[in-house]
């Protein structure tokens, strides 16, 4: 017969299993490294360090012949919460001037933490939690996509020296597709054959840096030009 303790854990478990679940097929879905399987397991293990804190454990060696002891939740939930942090770092990674992966580390932590709150037995801020961090990752994503947010780009230009279009004349192109140069270096290259703008771009769309990027190729003079996203 199964002892009744575990007739109380075992729906928890599988609550945190099937909510770690649910996060993870999102950033599967969404082409992430750190997916489906492992938000469950990480739901599923904290799940199951948090109940250690409510089963009796005996440990005569240190009690007594038969004495209960109960582990420290505080001390496990802490364990835990660390232990993931160092697990999520693993996803985070530098792609040129941008970081990515920061969402991912994220998830994995918020799902360590509501996978330890169904471990604890808190139902309701096991869901609530879950809940939420599904809906961040999924209707705030679409919120997100519709905002006016400033959008970066390091640009480099190089143009014939002899046919390179003045500051004024380059920052109009940009300023017609609402892009702005900022931070504005120059160089002249190749002995002197080849003038250089570089500087960081920024624009509210994302749209704007594609738009602007196939105008540039009819600029008189034009070699050639780099344009790569930065967070900022």
């Amino acid at each position: 017969m199964m002892e009744p303790q575990l007739l109380v854990v075992l729906p928890e478990l599988g609550a945190a299993w099937l909510f770690g679940m649910a996060v993870g097929l999102e950033r599967s879905v969404n082409g992430r490294a750190a997916g489906f399987r492992t938000h469950a397991l990480v739901s599923l293990a904290s799940a199951t360090v948090m109940v250690s804190a409510r089963l009796p454990v005996f440990l005569p060696q240190m009690f007594g012949a038969g004495t209960p002891a109960m582990l420290d939740h505080s001390h496990l939930l802490q364990g835990v919460m660390t232990g993931v942090g160092f697990l999520g770092a693993g996803v985070i990674f530098k792609q040129g001037a941008s970081i990515q992966g920061l969402t991912t580390a994220a998830s994995i932590w918020a799902t360590a933490a509501f996978g330890a709150m169904f471990g604890l037995g808190l139902w309701v801020t096991g869901s609530v939690a879950a809940v939420g961090v599904l809906i961040t990752l999924t209707l705030l994503r679409y919120v997100e996509a519709r905002l006016a947010v400033n959008t970066y780009a390091e640009a480099a230009f190089r143009f014939r020296a002899d046919a390179a279009p003045t500051e004024a004349d380059l920052l109009q192109r940009l300023k017609a597709h609402n892009v702005q140069f900022e931070e504005l270096s120059y160089a002249l290259l190749e002995g002197g054959t080849v003038l250089q703008y570089s500087g960081v771009l920024r624009t509210r769309r994302d749209e704007r840096l594609g738009a602007m990027a196939r105008s540039m190729v009819s600029t008189p003079g034009l070699i050639e030009y780099t344009l790569t996203r930065i967070s900022k």
